[in-house]
């Protein structure tokens, strides 16, 4: 400390002076490794970050411009890259066997560390999933304010991510932690595939109808969390929905030889199916009375109880967005919902889907549902109605 004093700057952060408010009150000093006897175990975690969840990410349309120039992936081995926006990166060993990796790392959208975790652990495991593959092993990404808050709060969280990835049958190998202001957590995710059947975002087809398998209304019930304005069945329904992992749905869609799906997350649904409609060269019908939706959320919509994460989403996806006069404006802002730890959603032939839906609602995805079609080939869009039409 004697070093701080002397350049009359904290030496671990330059930006305060020494001694500092918390040295002259409490004469504690965090550099030497000091720490508050009463650093808070209890804390509602969404209170300590801006943008909850997967609300937390860069917008597509920022994401976009930040990559614009960089060189292109020349490897003949690299089956699925960045290039084409979809969930995971595909790499072939062998003629069936490929690597498919991603990672994913947000702020806390719910309040309890332990719960925190397990939603950062399935989220991260369903970019896999999407793929059509089948997770392995796992390293963690932790940022944490180690001194200002205790670490039982971190060591909950990431149990939360232990204990999840264990019920994936996941191996968590290790990881990596930095300070920060803000609670992060996330996983980089390493799982197998086989090429021949991986399922990606490029493949959607005319006639192809599209089920999705968990209700969307996270991003707006975690901001209406923040503000005091949740409904408390809603917020119960999305902490269950968001804990849960999509691996019976992936197992299922994969069994009925489905090619494209995606999951949905912090672009929301209209975010995602643009990229499907873009990478399949198709145009998309949906149906807004036919999408799956927690409780109280339209409500909230209705309200103006929106986040800045949806008008970020909205600014990149609206002009893919044609919305029918039948549809009303909250159910095109639901599509722009940024969503964490979100459904799967496949596109499936018309003939296979009643027995995939019915699969789905038996096996323990209840609210699995068609939620529109593949019209035709054409020029990327989206098309809303309120209901599917009567033929």
């Amino acid at each position: 400390m004697g070093r701080s004093i002397a350049l009359g700057h904290c030496i671990c952060n330059p930006q305060n002076p020494c001694p500092c408010d918390l040295f002259k009150l409490k004469n504690v000093c965090l550099c030497a490794g000091e720490r508050e006897e009463d650093a808070p175990e209890d804390v509602a975690l969404t209170t300590l970050v801006e943008n909850a969840g997967c609300a937390s990410k860069i917008s597509q349309e920022d994401l976009k411009r930040a990559l614009s120039g960089l060189p292109r992936i020349r490897d003949r081995r690299v089956l699925v890259s960045s290039e084409t926006c979809d969930d995971a990166g595909v790499y072939q060993l062998t003629p069936r066997t490929a690597l498919v990796q991603s990672v994913d790392v947000f702020t806390p959208v719910v309040d309890d560390p332990y719960a925190f975790g397990e939603i950062a652990a399935a989220n991260s495991v369903s970019d896999i999933y999407a793929m059509g593959g089948k997770p392995l092993t796992a390293l963690s990404i932790v940022a944490f304010p180690i001194e200002s808050l205790s670490p039982r709060i971190m060591n909950r969280m990431l149990q939360g991510g232990v204990d999840k990835l264990r019920e994936a049958g996941v191996a968590l190998l290790g990881g990596h932690s930095i300070k920060d202001r803000e609670i992060k957590l996330g996983f980089a995710v390493t799982g197998v595939v086989d090429p021949r059947k991986m399922t990606v975002n490029s493949k959607a087809r005319p006639g192809d109808l599209l089920i999705l398998t968990k209700p969307l209304g996270t991003g707006t019930l975690s901001f209406a969390r923040q503000i005091g304005r949740a409904p408390a069945d809603g917020l119960a329904a999305a902490e269950r929905s968001m804990r849960a992992l999509n691996r019976t749905a992936a197992g299922l869609m994969s069994a009925a030889g489905v090619t494209t799906a995606t999951d949905i997350t912090g672009f929301g649904l209209a975010g995602h199916l643009s990229e499907m409609a873009s990478q399949s060269g198709v145009e998309i019908e949906i149906y807004g009375a036919s999408i799956p939706v927690f409780p109280g959320v339209l409500d909230l919509i209705r309200g103006d109880v929106v986040s800045g994460a949806v008008e970020r989403n909205r600014e990149y996806a609206a002009p893919f967005v044609k919305r029918d006069k039948s549809a009303g404006e909250d159910l095109e802002t639901l599509l722009y919902d940024p969503q964490t730890s979100g459904g799967l959603l496949m596109a499936v032939r018309k003939s296979k889907a009643p027995a995939l839906l019915a699969a789905l609602h038996k096996k323990g995805v209840p609210e699995a549902a068609v939620i529109g079609r593949v019209l035709r080939k054409a020029r990327p869009r989206i098309l809303l109605r309120a209901c599917p039409p009567r033929s």
